[in-house]
């Protein structure tokens, strides 16, 4: 199967559509190593980072807490960004106050909405490509199909220009179709495997980032009791 000599028996519209695969191709491949590289640093940061903030809020040390959330090591760290969130805004509630007392629920109530503030926009963050694999996934093979078509098409102009249907009137239009549909596929079945693959990540990550919300409000629940 010579690809070069399919390639130059194509008509521009069928290049087009192969062009159109090849950036799909392409623009999903960098999408899938962005964010597995992206999810491993996340990952990796964050178990480094837990045990580390947990000390620190054990023996009270809010700022240190906080220089550490703000630390460039963790930069990539989900749950370094939720828990800097509800730490800043205790940390700012209580500065603003001066020597007054605060009012408990008013103080944990702004906390919460700070760490649901920055869970929503992490895990958006997250987020961030995955669903352009989706829509590559669903649409490749369609895109794909167009090529099929086209093919088909080019093989009956063939069959029309040589006024007969001998195998070698329709043999270059049904090449572009069977190579149209592969590439359709090559491209779509991969950016599957990455959406579920990275979907699940995410959803992982946000039970995460759930789970150290709560512990942070229930540790900030203990402080002002």
């Amino acid at each position: 199967m010579d690809l070069f000599y399919m390639w130059a028996q194509m008509g521009w519209i069928a290049k087009g559509v192969a062009f159109v695969i090849f950036i799909m191709y392409f623009w999903s491949v960098g999408v899938a190593v962005e964010r597995i590289y992206t999810f491993s640093q996340a990952r990796k940061q964050s178990k480094l980072y837990a045990p580390q903030v947990a000390k620190h809020l054990k023996e009270g040390r809010l700022k240190e807490a906080i220089a550490l959330s703000q630390s460039k090591q963790y930069r990539y760290s989900h749950l370094a960004k939720v828990v800097l969130a509800g730490l800043q805004e205790y940390q700012f509630q209580h500065d603003s106050a001066g020597g007054e007392k605060l009012n408990r629920e008013d103080l944990l109530d702004t906390v919460r909405r700070a760490i649901q503030r920055a869970t929503a926009l992490t895990g958006n963050d997250l987020k961030k490509g995955v669903s352009a694999l989706a829509t590559i996934g669903s649409t490749a093979p369609f895109v794909g199909l167009l090529g099929t078509v086209v093919g088909v098409i080019s093989a009956f102009q063939g069959i029309a220009a040589s006024g007969s249907g001998g195998i070698g009137s329709v043999s270059a239009g049904i090449s572009e179709a069977l190579v149209e549909t592969a590439l359709g596929l090559v491209v779509a079945i991969p950016a599957v495997w990455f959406y579920n693959y990275l979907t699940g990540r995410v959803e992982y990550f946000n039970v995460e980032m759930d789970n150290s919300s709560s512990e942070l409000v229930d540790y900030f629940i203990k402080k002002t009791s």
